[in-house]
């Protein structure tokens, strides 16, 4: 008997492998429903779906650049003060005194700009090979929504180091709001928390940078995700040869 029939066999594995063995093509089926991570892939799927050049991998080097923003914020978080009196102090200190910190500052950077480029190109793509139109339209919206929930990541992530740069940027980007018809002044207002770029500004783009922009942008990736594999065999007949 092999070393992992064995270990499936032991007490501690039966309580660990709920599924059957998987020796016929239901049961590696019946397998692939049970399990709660996999049960959201279809069974099969075509083999080019998943090759680079159907997808120059895009969609999956944007969300490793994602990854890549949350792991190098985390450790930003650690050095960084949302306040006027410590923001640009703390970057300062975070360049010169923190271990690796320009590094990961660097890193944390670049990652936004290549996946706004990643993203962009990947929406690019679709729309080029024509993958928006039936029966993935719904997965197109999303993808949409993933496109501006990445240029707000950005520009709140803009203001944070709260120099004369970042000041002006956010000046000039929340006036642009204004111009929106019937909600601009309001969402403004929302953004800057008062007449001018100040102290509620920086609380409130850190709180949308930091927790509530990757939240939604982590639960809207996941509903692209399933979507995404889900239609990957609704036109499976209609485009074979």
């Amino acid at each position: 008997m092999k070393v992992m029939d064995r270990v499936r066999h032991s007490m501690m594995g039966r309580s660990f492998f709920r599924a059957p063995d998987r020796v016929t093509t239901r049961d590696v089926a019946a397998g692939h429903w049970a399990n709660f991570f996999l049960h959201i892939y279809p069974v099969k799927m075509r083999r080019k779906e998943i090759s680079f050049r159907y997808s120059w991998y895009l969609g999956a080097i944007s969300t490793v650049l994602f990854g890549s923003l949350v792991a190098s914020g985390v450790y930003l978080m650690f050095f960084y003060v949302p306040s006027p009196a410590n923001a640009y102090g703390d970057i300062i200190n975070l360049e010169t005194q923190v271990a690796f910190g320009q590094y990961i500052r660097n890193v944390h950077r670049w990652s936004a700009h290549l996946m706004v480029l990643a993203v962009s190109f990947h929406m690019a793509r679709v729309f080029y090979r024509g993958a928006y139109k039936s029966p993935r339209e719904f997965n197109w919206v999303i993808g949409v929504v993933l496109l501006l929930l990445t240029l707000l990541l950005s520009f709140t992530g803009y203001l944070l180091p709260w120099d004369q740069l970042a000041y002006w940027a956010v000046t000039v980007g929340t006036g642009m709001a204004t111009y929106v018809p019937f909600i601009g002044d309001r969402v403004s207002e929302i953004l800057l928390g008062g007449p001018a770029v100040g102290a509620s500004t920086l609380i409130r783009f850190y709180v949308l940078h930091v927790a509530l922009l990757p939240a939604v942008l982590v639960v809207v990736l996941a509903v692209h995700l399933w979507r995404w594999r889900k239609d990957s065999m609704l036109d499976m007949e209609r485009s074979e040869p």
